[in-house]
């Protein structure tokens, strides 16, 4: 039986219709962005087949191509798909940000860096560049590798905030062992930034690092 002769009630997409995205299963979630099944199975038999499978829904959108594409009732068409949803969510929440107001709230910061940072299997360094109001101005990757003094230039952060005319910043990177602690290195490196920033009347509002389901923020650790 498909999906398409199951009571309506109990259809994902007439049950998001009626009760909301919220009310959905990861599996129902899916199961409306696949839209089919395969031979022998459901767009929710095989919906909950990926799940299993992957590990979760984080683990089927952060799989490689070959992986996914290789698995049967996915392939090349479906992992597009898959990818431009994930990404269309990145860009909601960007845009959430670039709102006047869209600072004020320290939890969408970290909302947005989780889903942009969280899953990459290397370091990258971040800067929100603030007006005087606080306010975004710019979001950039500046650097890639490990957080250090070789891999991360002052010098660099303090021409790019000036090129933005920018009145603060703050600082974001991430973890790929999922472990969100700040490092020797991370506290080094912001003193360092810090004090750069100082020298052109930038003010340095918080350094954030991104683990695995965390994210930790040296304001309010008091490590600025």
């Amino acid at each position: 039986m498909s999906i398409k002769d199951w009571p309506a009630n109990e259809r994902p997409r007439e049950k998001l219709l009626r009760s909301g995205p919220e009310a959905l299963s990861s599996a129902e979630l899916l199961a409306i962005i696949l839209n089919h099944g395969r031979a022998g199975q459901t767009a929710l038999d095989l919906a909950r087949d990926l799940l299993k499978r992957f590990d979760g829904l984080r683990g089927l959108l952060c799989a490689q191509r070959e992986r996914v594409c290789s698995t049967p009732g996915l392939g090349v068409v479906r992992y597009a798909e898959l990818k431009a949803a994930m990404e269309i969510a990145r860009r909601a929440l960007e845009e959430t940000l670039e709102r006047p107001d869209g600072l004020s709230s320290p939890s969408a910061a970290r909302r947005f860096l989780q889903a942009r940072l969280r899953d990459l299997p290397h370091e990258v360094f971040c800067c929100f560049y603030l007006d005087n109001r606080h306010r975004l101005i710019r979001f950039d990757e500046l650097f890639r590798g490990t957080i250090d003094g070789a891999s991360v230039h002052p010098r660099e952060v303090v021409k790019e905030a000036l090129s933005h005319n920018a009145a603060a910043v703050i600082l974001a990177h991430n973890h790929p062992s999922g472990i969100a602690e700040p490092s020797d290195a991370d506290q080094m490196i912001t003193r360092r930034l810090k004090d750069a920033l100082g020298l052109v009347d930038i003010r340095l509002l918080d350094h954030l690092v991104v683990g695995d389901g965390q994210c930790v923020s040296f304001a309010e650790r008091g490590l600025l």
